[in-house]
């Protein structure tokens, strides 16, 4: 069981107030963040992750004598997956906590908008650690950030990737219908992919109830198959396209980044993703090194991905901000955190331009060789998709 479960963090805030520490709504005890993580359910592979890295720089603040004097709290909730569970216990930690400026967590798009919306009621930042629609600003306005890229970056890296490095002239699409995510990512690869001078030959959607063999015998031969899955499904799909005897690279976005999805299946080979860093162990990045050795440190057994190190950044940033703007008033941190210029983060270093809530940030392609994760590139996409 996770040692950061709800459950937990339901007896912590019940010691707090027996203590006379929780939040008084006065600037008396520690400075909340509040924090949605998937920690069951099918996004649990990528929240369990982040709300490691997350509480990781929460105690690694609080080693350093906290924000404002104060003491940081992370006050996890478990969304379960659930988007009405996510609601509820969004408006639930807003309640608790009256003094808390915004919230982080989440890595899917359909589940952030549970949650922002119910805090930008409030006049409450939602920071998103790992849902990456840019469109996700304009439909939660003015409140709404993401601590990572958008898809329409992602998708262009990878589709310039495969174009000029791969010299891929020929693409055909595999998609899920089953979230935002997947469906936003592949219409970005192929807008970008066919303004390079590439072509589609097939687009094959599919659900993760309905992926089967059937589904598979819609995709056309091409140079290269791009695969917009989702964690619980990207294993499956990749499985039953080689069962089919496709040998083609597959190309996927950011949800092939998840924990040990690999690891059992060496056989697998020429899967490639985009994605928000490079966590291995021969990595060069002092950052990098830095991080691996203090998460491995508090999470023993356990690898940091990807997803481990946007919830760690987030944490950081939003802890930036409030210290920015020397105060927990919710308006003045939305108006630091807009104003974040090369903050320097394990994923990469983050700026806001003016009047943007996405950072500007390059993107990571890694390779799936033998069950483990291996460095291809590091880019930033010449030309990106609107949102």
């Amino acid at each position: 069981m996770h040692r950061h479960s709800s459950l937990a963090c339901i007896l912590l805030a019940a010691a707090l107030a027996i203590a006379g520490c929780g939040d008084d709504g006065e600037g008396n005890g520690p400075v909340v963040l509040g924090a949605i993580y998937n920690l069951t359910g099918a996004q649990s592979s990528l929240d369990i992750p982040s709300s490691r890295g997350a509480q990781l720089a929460v105690d690694e603040v609080n080693g350093s004598g906290g924000v404002l004097g104060r003491r940081v709290e992370l006050a996890l909730e478990n969304g379960e997956t659930d988007t009405n569970v996510i609601a509820t216990k969004t408006a639930d930690l807003l309640s608790r906590y009256p003094s808390m400026p915004g919230l982080i967590g989440l890595s899917d798009t359909d589940q952030v908008l549970a949650a922002a919306p119910v805090a930008a009621a409030s006049d409450r930042l939602f920071l998103t650690s790992g849902a990456t629609s840019p469109e996700l600003p304009a439909q939660v306005p003015e409140w709404l950030f993401l601590a990572c890229f958008g898809d329409n970056v992602q998708a262009a890296a990878g589709a310039e990737w495969a174009y000029g490095k791969r010299s891929a002239r020929t693409v055909s699409i595999l998609y899920s219908t089953a979230s935002s995510y997947t469906v936003l990512l592949q219409g970005y690869f192929r807008t970008r992919f066919e303004q390079l001078g590439g072509q589609i030959v097939s687009v094959q959607t599919y659900t993760p109830e309905d992926l089967s063999e059937d589904t598979i015998r819609g995709v056309e031969p091409a140079d290269l198959i791009y695969l917009a899955a989702q964690p619980d499904d990207a294993l499956a799909a990749v499985q039953l396209l080689r069962a089919a005897g496709v040998t083609t690279p597959i190309l996927g976005g950011d949800g092939f980044d998840s924990g040990d999805l690999w690891s059992a299946h060496p056989e697998i080979g020429d899967v490639f993703f985009t994605t928000h860093a490079y966590l291995g162990a021969d990595s060069q990045d002092p950052r990098v090194i830095a991080f691996r050795d203090a998460y491995e440190k508090a999470y023993p057994g356990s690898t940091p991905d990807a997803f481990a190190a946007l919830g760690y950044d987030t944490a950081r940033l939003l802890v930036s901000a409030i210290d920015r703007a020397g105060s927990e008033d919710a308006d003045a941190v939305r108006t630091a955190l807009a104003g974040t210029q090369d903050f320097a983060g394990v994923t990469g270093t983050i700026s806001y331009a003016s009047g943007s809530h996405i950072p500007l940030k390059s993107v990571t392609i890694l390779e799936i060789a033998d069950g483990v994760r291996h460095f291809v590139e590091q880019l930033v996409p010449a030309e990106v998709p609107s949102p």
